[in-house]
């Protein structure tokens, strides 16, 4: 939904903030003698005991010079140019412009300013139709409109299709990219400090609709196929900022270091267990259930199933937090009512979990072979390990298709 607000509002201008990084002392001053420097660990807040990666063999670090214990950690930015996969150019310079927008909506997110930016606006419900509860908010609205102003800035993308808008927005003629987004999942939850996060997909500008009107053009290359995904990606606003991203070639997490303003390599390759013991999802709905997938939860959590023992829930109604826990510790996490939105959410992060093994569903078919027909197109969504996504499927009636109590 675009935004209507006016300039008057103090919050609006705060897409041009730029947050200043801290400046600190070089070990050299601290430690004039040599004392060994160690860095400490990060693994109180990556989980698994991960810590910053080393670069690649030949790569170099952009600390500066001198600095040589420091030497060797791997930003974003040089994994994704010539120390990691590779990716072309132009790719790079799109990646640098969505993490500095990440970057800048991990500020929001954790400012003490943002109370009045979680409120609902009372400008309706969200653009392809919804429930109050969907109602965008004006965070929601700022942190699209950050991600609009960095793609702008980038040169690289051709239109933007957002959840915040009834309609892709045409940027550039001669842009190679679209990417499509949800600028801030979970927005409702932020007075509460739940985590929230940006969800974005990149494919390539559809060249051959290069002559047909810009509405048409820009629609039909925000409806392009989950298949023809070449990037997608989730940044986690928690207890630290991750942005998990795939290039096609595996699945790679990076941890923003607050001290020097850089996402930096934590998994080069991070693969979901085959199996888990947690499902995710809203079991208060339990008797608007279908019977397939009533039958598969009551299984699974008496140690019924393929894999002999209970299983628990973890639910936390932030689709990227539920996520990001099970690419880390296998299982399910899933909504079966027709809800998420194929394009911004269902595309990116099934494309993601399969890189990282597993697997995205509907609940009946591999979510990227379908062919999104609307813009804001809703679906069940089910992510997960492997073996256990197909045990749930074996069940066959999973999709939730009545909705008592929601407004869809």
């Amino acid at each position: 939904m675009q935004s209507t607000t006016t300039s008057s509002s103090p919050f609006y201008r705060l897409p041009s903030f730029r947050p200043k990084l801290q400046n600190f002392p070089s070990k050299t001053h601290l430690f004039p003698l040599r004392i060994p420097f160690y860095r400490q660990r990060m693994s109180s807040i990556l989980g698994h005991g991960l810590r910053p990666l080393k670069a690649l063999a030949g790569s170099t670090s952009s600390s500066s010079a001198g600095d040589n214990d420091d030497d060797g950690f791997v930003t974003l930015i040089e994994y994704v140019g010539k120390k990691g996969i590779n990716v072309e150019d132009d790719l790079v310079v799109l990646i640098h412009h969505i993490q500095y927008a990440c970057k800048r909506i991990a500020a929001l997110v954790a400012s003490p300013f943002n109370t009045n930016l979680g409120k609902q606006t009372g400008l309706g419900a969200v653009a392809g139709g919804g429930s109050d509860r969907d109602a965008p908010k004006p965070l929601d609205i700022v942190s699209n409109e950050i991600i609009l102003s960095s793609l702008q800035k980038s040169g690289k993308v051709a239109v933007m299709a957002s959840e915040e808008n009834d309609a892709p927005i045409w940027i550039s003629n001669d842009g190679p990219y679209v990417v499509v987004t949800d600028p801030l999942d979970g927005s409702r939850n932020i007075d509460a400090s739940i985590p929230t996060g940006t969800i974005f997909g990149i494919y390539k500008r559809l060249e051959e609709l290069d002559d047909l009107p810009k509405e048409e053009k820009a629609m039909l290359n925000s409806l392009q196929s989950g298949s023809r995904l070449i990037a997608a990606g989730y940044v986690l606003y928690s207890s630290a900022t991750i942005l998990c991203t795939t290039f096609g070639s595996g699945t790679q997490t990076f941890t923003l270091d607050h001290s020097t303003g850089d996402f930096i390599l934590t998994n080069p390759s991070i693969k979901i267990p085959p199996r888990g013991q947690i499902y995710s999802v809203n079991d208060a709905r339990y008797f608007d259930w279908p019977e397939g997938l009533r039958r598969y939860i009551d299984t699974i959590r008496q140690g019924k199933g393929r894999y002999p023992k209970k299983y628990s829930a973890r639910y936390i109604c932030s689709l990227v937090a539920d996520l990001h826990r099970t690419l880390l510790y296998g299982g399910v996490a899933m909504n079966p009512r027709d809800h998420l939105r194929l394009v911004y959410e269902a595309n990116p992060l099934s494309f993601i979990v399969e890189q990282a093994g597993g697997r995205g569903s509907n609940g009946k078919n591999r979510i990227l072979s379908l062919q999104p027909v609307k813009l804001h197109q809703r679906l069940p969504l089910f992510l997960g390990s492997l073996e256990d996504m197909e045990e749930l499927e074996s069940y066959g009636d999973v999709q939730q298709k009545v909705n008592p109590g929601y407004e869809v």
